[in-house]
């Protein structure tokens, strides 16, 4: 009787050490996020940044913005969609195997990607993900930060812009400001009909 109590006893030690760990993973993951701000920044990290403000404020685009830790993943975004109560989009920089062809695919952040249902909406051969360095040097972004804002950037000449229907549907388009700490919401309505003819874009629409 008395080994069955030490035997529950070292569970139940095992079961809370587990619980704290699986606690402190989950705190881990907690991005900070600010208050949700209506303004320009006081200062730009990159010249993208400091662009993408310059455009809204010239074509009197309304805004809400937030300033966060470093952000890359769908995953760390939830707690931007939360705060400034909308859903960021999920932009992919893509290209072909002879990296001659370029894509810039705004698509729903939750929706998973699938390059043959891409390619196939396109009519082109397999994609794939372009190199950090291909981003750098053409959209003026890194990792995490990919935007439909560095069409506002001479090298993204080269690049098509895809957007997926459902993007084009919602009210809101939440997206980076050209880094990976600062995130935008917009009406979807004035990114495609004040932004993209400023930059004299039309998308390629898109259903996957």
């Amino acid at each position: 009787m008395l080994n069955m109590i030490k035997i529950r006893f070292c569970n139940l030690r095992f079961y809370d050490r587990l619980l704290l760990l699986t606690i402190q993973e989950g705190m881990s993951k907690m991005v900070f996020v600010s208050e949700v701000y209506a303004a320009v920044p006081a200062t730009c990290d990159t010249p993208l940044q400091e662009k993408v403000y310059q455009v809204l404020q010239e074509l009197e685009i309304d805004f809400q913005r937030v300033e966060t830790e470093e952000v890359i993943t769908m995953e760390d975004c939830q707690q931007i969609n939360e705060r400034l109560d909308m859903d960021m989009v999920k932009t992919l920089f893509l290209c072909n195997r002879q990296k001659t062809n370029f894509y810039l695919f705004v698509t729903s952040g939750d929706k998973p990607f699938k390059s043959k249902e891409f390619s196939q909406a396109l009519e082109i051969a397999r994609v794939s993900f372009a190199s950090a360095e291909q981003m750098d040097s053409m959209l003026g972004t890194k990792i995490g930060a990919a935007t439909i804002f560095s069409t506002l950037l001479k090298d993204a000449g080269k690049v098509q812009l895809v957007l997926d229907k459902d993007v084009c549907d919602q009210e809101y388009y939440g997206c980076s400001d050209g880094t990976t700490t600062g995130y935008l919401k917009l009406k979807t309505e004035d990114v495609l009909k004040k932004f993209l003819p400023y930059v004299k874009r039309q998308p390629k629409i898109i259903e996957v």
